[in-house]
């Protein structure tokens, strides 16, 4: 979920229970554990970069402390066949090295474009992505991408307030924590988030991180309705340590 302004753009930590969920997410309200959803195993590769988006290359940064208390969201790449809605008209850039675009870029399921405006980025029916950018605006893409330019790279890449956690940080999760509704997230979810080796190279849009909270990227939606599984939530009190 990335709250609105991320360039790209929220799963859990903490304390996990033995319930392993059948289903993997879709739509805002928190669900049950159960459906038929299941995320990758493990993160893609990391596509070539583009002559426009160089190579990762930042210096390591680590988290200062050890510290619990953390708020974790979830964001990813929403899919334009899990979607419905009549056709919306968007304007923007018709490629990456432009801003504010106002060129057609094509119609599209009005649910989608709501979807990408929320978490950054969707794989349009074609197979091109729909990116957007508080900064930027719509573009369209190759692949979805970071506030930087950067391929987004499923659990790897992070956001976080650049004052609190600057860009090239690497942290793991190592208590999810509860989830937003009290509960414990599922144990498969709070497992993924916790062998993932995270590094900061998204922020938030202005005003929308906070002082202890970061964002996870964990890929492509994987069916409708995506928001209602488990693998879409807030963990709360979570822990981070660095490297």
């Amino acid at each position: 979920m990335r709250l609105a302004g991320l360039l790209l753009c929220g799963l859990l930590l903490g304390g996990c229970d033995d319930a392993t969920p059948q289903a993997a997410p879709s739509a805002l309200p928190r669900a049950s554990l159960g459906g038929t959803w299941s995320m990758p195993s493990s993160p893609a590769p990391a596509p070539a970069p583009s002559r426009s988006a160089p190579p990762l290359r930042l210096p390591v940064v680590t988290v200062p402390v050890l510290t619990g208390g953390w708020e974790v969201t979830v964001y990813y790449t929403a899919v334009e066949a899990y979607h419905s809605g009549a056709a919306e008209t968007v304007t923007g850039c018709p490629r990456i090295d432009c801003a504010h675009g106002d060129q057609d870029l094509g119609a599209y399921k009005a649910d989608f474009v709501a979807a990408v405006r929320e978490e950054g980025a969707g794989r349009t029916a074609d197979g091109t992505y729909l990116n957007w950018s508080h900064d930027v605006g719509f573009w369209l893409d190759t692949r979805p991408r970071d506030t930087g330019g950067r391929a987004l790279r499923p659990f790897i890449s992070a956001a976080a307030d650049p004052g609190v956690l600057p860009r090239g940080t690497q942290f793991r999760i190592t208590d999810c924590g509860d989830a937003d509704d009290g509960g414990r997230p599922a144990a498969r979810v709070c497992t993924a988030l916790r062998d993932a080796r995270w590094t900061v190279t998204d922020e938030f849009t202005p005003g929308l991180g906070g002082s202890k909270h970061i964002d996870a990227y964990i890929g492509e939606e994987t069916g409708p309705d995506f928001t209602s599984s488990p693998w879409y939530l807030t963990l709360r009190g979570a822990t981070l340590r660095r490297g």
